[in-house]
């Protein structure tokens, strides 16, 4: 029996989250981000020099990502006769675009290392997944530092993806990636990338608009959570990030915790806005309630974007 237009884009959503959740990212198996940031790193080594370093990053930023949409929309079209092909090519790309699993994972090697090892080791682990320095970070700052990243990865490591997913399939949802991953490499506002990265930078903020907002909404639903909400609006745009502060300032008001303050970034002190005003300690306990809070976000606008493609 043919398959409906609806079920080739639920069956692939539910198996790629249930793959994520099963396995997240298992350094053995091949990963189209990884290919992602071997094609910006080429690139980038060889268009970022001498003039005209704005247009240069504007063309490779564009350029890679159309890539990217055109390729894997070419792909669909020629197998979208063989439903089974689809369905498994499509599922593979799903889990491939989704990260919460190794975020949650990789989170947690820092409270581990941090309460095993001690602070050292846990500014180490910290390292791999921030982009502020850690080597003077004290325990307090590494907790909140894994808090953070934690509710902004939410948002552009799974439910942005997801938002794509259900706009225009896996297509859409690779490009995301690839957009995210350029401003993850080059969106910097060091010297090196100021001109470089300044459109992969500013299209980043644009497309993440939405699904930050989003991922924040859902936070505080989901935990009944009226400080949190009450902290979206009363912080979410004070971050230097115009959609990073969304999902964190929910998940402060959600503990009654604060994030935010000043941190080195590439040698350079960058002066934060405190987001929340209880400086009070940051705890394991938070940690869990907020991976659990992260897992059931997605779980639900999983649900939210079958019940949508099915009415």
């Amino acid at each position: 029996m043919e398959m409906t237009h609806e079920q080739l884009i639920i069956y692939p959503l539910l198996i790629g989250f249930l793959l994520d959740c099963l396995l997240g990212d298992p350094l053995w198996l091949p990963h189209p981000i990884r290919l992602f940031g071997n094609s910006i790193s080429f690139f980038t080594e060889r268009l970022n020099r001498n003039k005209n370093r704005k247009l240069k990053g504007v063309a490779m930023a564009a350029g890679l990502i159309g890539f990217t949409f055109i390729s894997i929309w070419m792909v669909f079209q020629g197998v979208k006769n063989y439903e089974y092909l689809y369905i498994g090519l499509a599922s593979l790309g799903v889990f491939s675009g989704l990260a919460n699993r190794s975020l949650i994972h990789e989170s947690y090697k820092v409270i581990s290392a941090l309460e095993k090892n001690g602070l050292e080791a846990g500014r180490e682990q910290l390292s791999y997944i921030v982009g502020r320095e850690t080597r003077t970070l004290n325990e307090q700052q590494i907790k909140t530092a894994v808090l953070e990243t934690l509710a902004e990865n939410l948002s552009d490591g799974v439910i942005a993806p997801l938002f794509f997913y259900a706009l225009g399939g896996v297509p859409a949802m690779l490009a995301y990636k690839m957009a995210n991953t350029l401003d993850s490499m080059i969106g910097y506002k060091s010297e090196k990338y100021r001109e470089f990265g300044w459109f992969a930078a500013r299209f980043d903020d644009v497309i993440n608009f939405i699904p930050a907002r989003i991922t924040a909404l859902l936070m505080v639903v989901l935990s009944l959570s009226w400080r949190g909400l009450v902290y979206i609006f009363r912080y979410g745009h004070k971050h230097s990030s115009p959609n990073a502060g969304y999902p964190e300032a929910a998940l402060a008001g959600i503990l009654n915790c604060r994030f935010g303050g000043p941190n080195f970034y590439h040698g350079t002190l960058v002066e934060k806005p405190y987001i929340g005003n209880n400086g009070r300690p940051i705890t394991n306990r938070d940690f869990y309630k907020t991976c659990v809070l992260n897992f059931f976000t997605c779980q639900v606008f999983v649900g939210l974007i079958c019940f949508v493609k099915m009415n």
